[in-house]
């Protein structure tokens, strides 16, 4: 299963000249497909419509549902990404504001993470290559990943995850992932005010958590954390919830929290 739509026609050709080749100059979204349904298909164009807003150009999310939905229509189990790009301009740094923006939607079959992961939890590393501040992009899922792909390349099969960190040391994310600790019943995630993506699933979880009545905060989240959490887990709308089982040499318990938010959260993910 490999499907491509480019602005609305199955093709797998985008022009070198389009800015989200040549400067990574846009946005995507990846999701679980199940059934035929896009999961969380409103909150990821949400997130699209907003990230282009803040990028300066405007995109059609109608279009895009429509697209969506005709790409993944009988599609029993996969995984679509729809990226946005500014679209085609000449040589510069400068867009042209007349410029049409480039949707791509493609469709790829569902990857299995072993069973283990989702029950008896994950182990994870702590990645070398730092993320750098840049709050005019921070937040968004935008097209420039060099740094996750470095860190990613720091370790083959041994752990599951890496966890980056700012040029301070400040726990922000996994390379795929949010990251959430459990210190004393309170549930902490990183503010990503300065970097990181703000996944749609790490929305959820608080949204979630929130009407649970489970306490919530949103901070900077130094090293020391990691010596104060009772228990860690990791997101994203693909993985559902992976409990933490160590960072490293230090293990944590897969604990009553992290169960409650695993349960609650069942419905937005392809379990498995």
């Amino acid at each position: 299963m490999n499907a491509v739509l480019v602005n609305g026609e199955l093709t797998d050709a985008v022009s070198a000249r389009d800015r989200g080749f040549q400067y990574g100059d846009g946005l995507f979204e990846t999701l679980a497909v199940q059934h035929g349904m896009p999961f969380l298909l409103d909150k990821h164009l949400a997130r699209l419509s907003a990230g282009a807003e803040r990028l300066g150009f405007q995109i059609s999310p109608a279009l895009l549902r429509q697209e969506a939905e005709q790409l993944c229509r009988n599609v029993e189990r996969g995984v679509l990404k729809i990226i946005v790009t500014r679209g085609i301009s000449m040589r510069g740094y400068r867009g042209d504001p007349a410029a049409t923006p480039t949707r791509v939607l493609s469709l790829s079959d569902w990857l299995s993470y072993p069973t283990g992961y989702t029950k008896e939890g994950v182990d994870v590393r702590l990645c070398r290559t730092r993320l750098a501040a840049q709050p005019a992009l921070a937040g968004l899922k935008h097209l420039n990943r060099l740094e996750q792909v470095l860190a990613r390349a720091e370790w083959g099969d041994e752990y599951a995850e890496g966890l980056m960190q700012d040029e301070s040391g400040n726990i922000v994310e996994g390379t795929m992932t949010n990251v959430f600790l459990v210190c004393d019943g309170t549930l902490v995630t990183p503010a990503l005010d300065r970097c990181g993506v703000e996944g749609v699933m790490r929305s959820e979880v608080l949204a979630r958590a929130a009407r649970l009545g489970i306490a919530c905060r949103v901070e900077t989240v130094t090293p020391e954390y990691l010596e104060l959490a009772q228990e860690i887990f990791l997101t994203n709308c693909l993985i559902g919830l992976w409990p933490v089982r160590r960072v490293e040499r230090r293990s944590y318990a897969i604990g009553d929290i992290t169960h409650k938010i695993q349960q609650a959260i069942r419905d937005a993910y392809v379990a498995g």
